[in-house]
């Protein structure tokens, strides 16, 4: 994503409101807006995001759902391949933490312009 597309949004709105996206603009964002389509990963994301120290282990993440480890690890490597979290192993656990950028990108995208 480039600095054009990261940009503040003019008066006119975010990018959607200026003019068409390309291919991989299009592709870039649909899988971002994709990985928050499911209630899980929407939740994980939250969950991630208002950590207490910006970063959370998974297995404090796990015991939250009625879902097995492997289909946790699964939400939360599509999160991490669409660029909305990032993630360091320590020992035995992984730690995840927000890409706050990536959501500035999504929301800047979406601004029309338009009051509310």
């Amino acid at each position: 994503m480039g600095s054009q597309t990261m940009g503040s949004s003019a008066a006119g709105g975010g990018p959607l409101a200026r003019e068409p996206l390309d291919a991989a603009q299009a592709d870039t964002f649909a899988r971002m807006f994709k990985a928050l389509g499911d209630p899980v990963r929407l939740r994980l994301l939250s969950m991630i995001a208002s950590a207490r120290g910006g970063e959370v282990c998974v297995c404090d993440l796990t015991g939250e759902f009625h879902l097995t480890g492997p289909t946790i690890s699964h939400h939360l490597k599509v999160l991490r391949e669409a660029g909305l979290v990032d993630s360091d192993r320590r020992g035995t656990w992984v730690y995840y933490r927000m890409i706050p950028a990536a959501l500035a990108v999504m929301g800047t995208l979406l601004e029309t312009g338009i009051p509310l």
